[in-house]
C-alpha cells in the first residue's frame, strides 16, 4: 500500500502538526489513533511501504486484543485452546482449555488494519519517509513549542509533539537517550504444510523451553502455515541455529521449505531509562519497552502507544517548556506505574527460568493453579504484577526463588555479547519481537 506523498509532501511543509507519530507498527498506529481522536492533527510517517513483513509470533493476548480501537476488525489465523509443552523436546504434554487462551494473526495484515484505523480516526499517512535527526534547539525550529523532524533528501517536519515508534535501534530513542539492557536473538520460519499437518496443528501451540538458559521455542499454527521460531540471550547466535534447527527437526517439519526465514533482537529498557526528552515521548519498542520473561511485546506496544498518543495531544497543547516537561512526566508515570511493574516481575521470571526451566514445566504441565494463573494471563483478566501483589502464595515463592532480583546481562550465559554471533537483521520499525507472544 503507498500514500499521495506528492499531496502529503506540499501539506506537511505548510503547517504545524500537533503530533507526528514515526513508525507505524502497533504502538506507532495505536499512538496515531489515540491522537487524532480528540480531533488533532496528526501526521504517521512510515519509512517501508505498507503491508512490510515482521519477524513475530502473531499472538493475540487478552490485553492486546483489549487496547485495540472500538470496533477493530481482529484478522485471526487461528484460536488457540490448547498449548503443548516440552522441555527441550523431552517431558511432552498437552494442555487444554475450555475457552479460547489467544489469538493468532499475520503481523503485516494486523499492522495494516491498525494503520487504517489510525486513518479513519484522522491521522494522515506518509510512507517512505525516513527520519534523519530530531532538532528540539536550533535554526530550525521557528520556536519554542516546536520539534524539528529533518527527513533523508533534507526535508523538515515541524510537530508540537512528536511520538517515536520507531523500533529500539530507531532514530527518535536515541534522541531520547533510552538506555537498554536485555537483548535477545530471535529466529523464525514461515513454513507451508500441507492441509492434513495442518489440521493436526489446528487450534494448538506447542511451546518448548529450550537448552539454552532463558531460551525458549514455539509453534503457532495460521492456516496452511506454521509460524516457527526460538529466541534466547544474544550472544548465542550459532547455538540459537542449532536450536531451531533441532527443534524444527524434532517436530517432522524439517522436510517442508519454509517460505519465509527471519531474524530479530528485541531489547528491554532499563528501570532508569527515560521515555521523553523535550516534546518527544517513545512507545514499545522504541523505549524498550516488552516483558522481559516471554518477550511478550505486542501488548506492549499497543498499551503503551495509546498512553504516547493520549499525552502527546496534552505535550503539544503546552505553552512552554515547563508544562510540556509535567505532561511528558505524566506520561513515564502512567508507564511505570502499569507497564514498568508487570516488568519488573517479568525480569525476576526471567531470571528464575534461566536458572529452572524444568520448575516452570513441572508447573505448568501438573500444577492446576499454574496452569489456571496462565490461561488468565494469556486471556487478559490476570496481569504478573496483580497474581504477584493479590496471591500470597505466588508471592512468596517468587521471594523464596528468586530473594535478590539481578539484573540480566547481554547474555544469560554470562558471556559479553558478540555481535558476529548474532546474524540476525536489525528490527523494522516498531518491532515487537520474534517471542511466541508477537
Amino acid at each position: 500500500m503507498s500514500s499521495d506523498n506528492s499531496a502529503q509532501d506540499s501539506a506537511a511543509t505548510s503547517r504545524v502538526w500537533d503530533v507526528v507519530v514515526v513508525g507505524a507498527g502497533p504502538a506507532g498506529a495505536s499512538a496515531a489513533y489515540a491522537a487524532a481522536v480528540t480531533g488533532r492533527r496528526v501526521l504517521l510517517l512510515e519509512k517501508a511501504e505498507l503491508p512490510r513483513y515482521k519477524t513475530c509470533g502473531g499472538g493475540i493476548i487478552g490485553p492486546s486484543r483489549d487496547s485495540l480501537p472500538p470496533g477493530f476488525d481482529l484478522p485471526l489465523q487461528d484460536r488457540v485452546h490448547a498449548v503443548t509443552f516440552s522441555l527441550d523436546g523431552k517431558y511432552q504434554r498437552t494442555r487444554k482449555a475450555r475457552h479460547m487462551l489467544f489469538g493468532l494473526v499475520n503481523r503485516p495484515e494486523f499492522d495494516l488494519g491498525l494503520v487504517e484505523a489510525a486513518r479513519e480516526a484522522g491521522a494522515e499517512l506518509r510512507t517512505g519517509a525516513v527520519v534523519q535527526r530530531v532538532e528540539q534547539h536550533g535554526p530550525a525550529v521557528p520556536d519554542r513549542r516546536t520539534v524539528a523532524l529533518v527527513l533523508q533528501g533534507g526535508e523538515t517536519l515541524l510537530a508540537r509533539a512528536v511520538v517515536g515508534a520507531d523500533g529500539s535501534a530507531g532514530r527518535i530513542g536515541a534522541h531520547v537517550g533510552v538506555k537498554l539492557d536485555q537483548v535477545d536473538l530471535g529466529l523464525e520460519l514461515e513454513i507451508p504444510v500441507p492441509e492434513t499437518v495442518a489440521a493436526d496443528w489446528k487450534g494448538r501451540v506447542h511451546i518448548d523451553w529450550g537448552p539454552l538458559p532463558g531460551s525458549y521455542g514455539w509453534v503457532f499454527p495460521k492456516g496452511d502455515t506454521l509460524t516457527v521460531g526460538v529466541i534466547s540471550a544474544r550472544g548465542e547466535g550459532a547455538a540459537t541455529k542449532r536450536y531451531l534447527e533441532d527443534f524444527v527437526g524434532r517436530l517432522g517439519l524439517a522436510g517442508f521449505e519454509p517460505k519465509v526465514s527471519s531474524g530479530h533482537l528485541t531489547r528491554c529498557r532499563t528501570e532508569d531509562s527515560p521515555l521523553s526528552r523535550g516534546r518527544v515521548l517513545v512507545a514499545g519498542d522504541a523505549a524498550g519497552l516488552l516483558e522481559p520473561w516471554t518477550r511478550e511485546g505486542i501488548s506492549f506496544a499497543l498499551r503503551s502507544g495509546r498512553l504516547a498518543g493520549e499525552w502527546a495531544v496534552r505535550v503539544s497543547e503546552a505553552h512552554d517548556a515547563v508544562d510540556a516537561r509535567r505532561q511528558a512526566l505524566n506520561y513515564a508515570f502512567a508507564i511505570k506505574a502499569g507497564l514498568g511493574v508487570e516488568m519488573a516481575v517479568g525480569r525476576r521470571l526471567l531470571g528464575i527460568f534461566e536458572r529452572r526451566p524444568g520448575l516452570f514445566h513441572t508447573a505448568l504441565t501438573t500444577v492446576r493453579p499454574a496452569w489456571s494463573a496462565f490461561a488468565r494471563i494469556t486471556r487478559g483478566s490476570l496481569t504478573l504484577a496483580e497474581l504477584v501483589r493479590n496471591h500470597p502464595l505466588a508471592n512468596r515463592a517468587l521471594q523464596r526463588l528468586d530473594p535478590q532480583p539481578r539484573k540480566r546481562g547481554a547474555s544469560a550465559s554470562g558471556r559479553e555479547p558478540n555481535p558476529a554471533a548474532d546474524a540476525a537483521p536489525e528490527e523494522t520499525p516498531d518491532g515487537t519481537g520474534a517471542g511466541a507472544r508477537g
